[in-house]
């Protein structure tokens, strides 16, 4: 069945159990602002990038060794017309045991071409997934966003209710 949600997909040597793990450390391939629990069940966590983006994203699923899931409960694109954009879509792993390497499925379910954001979005999943959270998972380091220096922005999530 052909879809039209953004997935990437790339295989490494590591073992599932370590690309899971990487997986769920996103300050250490995404962005090292991150507020809030990554890696159990039912977490919630805010992501945000300057003024520019903020989403907060809650783990509904999560089997050992082969699937993360998070789901977009709210967001705010400072680029878009479409203020509702992300929301409602996840963010899937899914991690499989191939010969003796591991892939991993990376699908934004929901982020589609007919969104605003689409090539930003593709671009951007595209350098995180297939850069950094590859270079976690091979070598232990990721290239994440940095920690912003003015912090978290407390008065903008509250106005974007996003806390």
């Amino acid at each position: 069945m052909k879809t039209s949600e953004f997935t990437t997909t790339f295989l490494v040597d590591q073992t599932p159990e370590e690309a899971i793990k990487a997986i769920k450390n996103i300050r250490g391939w995404w962005s090292e602002g991150v507020e809030g629990s990554t890696d159990k069940l039912n977490d919630e966590f805010i992501y945000h990038y300057k003024d520019v983006h903020y989403c907060k994203m809650q783990l509904i699923e999560l089997v050992a060794d082969q699937r993360v899931v998070w789901l977009v409960l709210d967001n705010y694109f400072k680029f878009t017309k479409d203020k509702s954009e992300w929301i409602g879509t996840k963010l899937v792993f899914d991690i499989l045991r191939k010969d003796d390497q591991t892939e991993i499925r990376f699908t934004h379910e929901g982020l589609v071409p007919q969104y605003e954001c689409y090539e930003i979005c593709r671009e951007a999943w595209t350098n995180y997934i297939q850069n950094s959270l590859r270079n976690l998972i091979t070598t232990g380091k990721g290239e994440p966003n940095p920690k912003e220096e003015d912090g978290f922005n407390a008065e903008l999530a509250q106005k974007w209710k996003l806390v």
